[in-house]
């Protein structure tokens, strides 16, 4: 199974290349396909899933380059898996609202299936060379996205993504080499650079884990390292940024989560230095998504916002923190990758991104007026939401390590609900407004369609679902969570 849900993108890019280049429809509806069974295999995998075990399951491997130690070990735990799920319905969900798309249709879906696969073994991967090479690959396809498809700043935004992402990444394959050299045989596996890892003095621990940070942190990301990340949202077509937000953030999220259980005595020695980066962009991001008029931004801005909840989870190195910074990632997905949807069709309808230029959209398209209400409240946590699971683990595991600290959290939350009242007062009060050449009134102004909504319906039941019955994910990660926790002694 594992096999057929890495395997089953490529197959898919392959056949997109036998179609011939005017049928755009035939290529969305097979990309589509494709997406929806690799879906349906990460859902037979987690059908497969023991929750009970904290090992790494399905695990298989196969010498790749044995005179450097490499294989293409592969294998899944409750960290990994709940990242692969979300990984296979965004991709799905980008790849079906890509309706707009029909200049380069073929370079584009199969594009999109590559960077699947792509993103899938990076969360599967047991090999640190693996996933470093697929970390690194996942660049390649993103970078075409963006440059040949985004808008009137599509090239810098690409430049800007690939270098700050190389750059970060040199500091992280000097880290993973000097951890390979310690490690046992001379080997890349995850577990085997873990143990020799842990026979580093504490001041070389921190010195690798500050290399990895840096290459992790440019991803998620982390105040200062942020800077690609404003550009490449707006000006990337918005089934990308379903995938930047919705997606890549997590991969740098989750690889500072391994590198924790790697040099777990790093992590310690750093926890303070870690809390105190994520309050940093916790506020920063808030702040600064309440202040934007472009409706893309805003998001985007939110995102970093949202990150510094997840750092301030795994800052706290305890179980509740660790579980609501995974939660989180997967609450922050579905609502992200909900927003850039739905801020994308009403690009495509208005041509406009501008607060300021919508009034009374709940009259003029109700069905889009409730999803975004609802995806904007989401966003901030509110109760009955997935968020609100997520930050209230994180609040638990961070008190019990901070104390009164939290304060600052609670302000960040606070800037975070004025963002979001002030998005929805702009969207659905006030008078009908022209809009891109749209007459007030709304006559040409077509809402949801069917296929759109029922995409919408999707990441929306995984928002609800998971903030008022959050029992199944929780399980499914708390083995893993508590082997991970456990040398820290909480």
């Amino acid at each position: 199974m594992l096999k057929a849900l890495l395997l089953l993108p490529l197959l898919g890019a392959g056949l997109l290349s036998l179609l011939p280049s005017r049928s755009v429809d035939l290529m969305r509806h097979l990309a589509s396909v494709v997406a929806a069974a690799t879906m349906l295999c990460a859902g037979l995998l987690l059908a497969d899933f023991d929750p009970a075990s904290g090992e790494i399951q399905l695990f298989e491997t196969r010498p790749w380059n044995p005179r450097v130690g490499s294989h293409l070990a592969l294998g899944v735990d409750g960290i990994s898996l709940p990242m692969v799920v979300l990984a296979t319905v965004l991709c799905f969900v980008a790849i079906f609202s890509s309706t707009s798309i029909r200049s380069g249709a073929r370079l584009y879906f199969s594009l999109l299936l590559i960077l699947e696969t792509s993103l899938l073994i990076v969360f599967t991967a047991r090999d640190w060379s693996l996933f470093y090479v697929c970390w690194e690959l996942t660049l390649i396809p993103l970078f075409f996205l963006i440059d040949r498809l985004g808008g009137a700043n599509r090239h810098r935004a690409a430049l800007n993504f690939v270098l700050y992402t190389l750059g970060g990444s040199v500091f992280m394959l000097i880290a993973l080499l000097l951890l390979y050299d310690v490690a046992p045989g001379h080997s890349f596996a995850m577990a085997d650079m873990a143990a020799g890892g842990a026979q580093l003095p504490v001041r070389t621990q921190v010195l690798v884990f500050l290399g990895l940070l840096i290459g992790f942190g440019v991803k998620m990301p982390i105040v200062p390292l942020h800077g690609w990340l404003p550009l490449a949202h707006v000006e990337a077509p918005s089934p990308i940024s379903i995938l930047l937000s919705g997606i890549l953030l997590k991969m740098g999220a989750y690889g500072l989560i391994r590198a924790a259980g790697t040099l777990p005595a790093a992590a310690q020695a750093l926890q303070d230095w870690l809390a105190l980066l994520a309050l940093a962009s916790l506020l920063y991001g808030a702040v600064l998504a309440w202040r934007q008029t472009d409706l893309k931004a805003m998001i985007a801005y939110s995102s970093i916002s949202h990150m510094g909840v997840v750092l301030l989870g795994i800052a706290a190195l305890n179980e509740p923190g660790l579980s609501g910074a995974l939660t989180q990632m997967v609450a922050h997905g579905l609502t992200a990758g909900l927003l850039f949807l739905l801020v994308g069709l009403l690009y495509e309808r208005t041509h406009s991104r501008d607060l300021a230029a919508y009034g009374s959209l709940n009259r003029l398209a109700p069905r889009f007026a409730v999803f975004l209400v609802f995806t904007l409240l989401a966003s901030v946590g509110l109760p009955g939401s997935a968020g609100f699971i997520a930050e209230l683990q994180v609040l638990v595991g961070a008190y019990g390590r901070w104390g009164g600290w939290l304060v600052l959290m609670s302000m960040g939350v606070l800037v975070s609900a004025a963002y979001a009242l002030r998005a929805i007062r702009y969207l659905s009060t006030g008078p009908e407004r022209p809009i891109g050449g749209v007459p007030a009134g709304g006559a040409h102004f077509a809402d949801l369609k069917r296929t759109e909504c029922a995409a919408a319906w999707l990441l929306s039941a995984g928002v609800v679902s998971i903030g008022f019955y959050p029992a199944p994910l929780l399980r499914l990660m708390a083995s893993s969570l508590a082997k991970l926790a456990k040398p820290f002694g909480v």
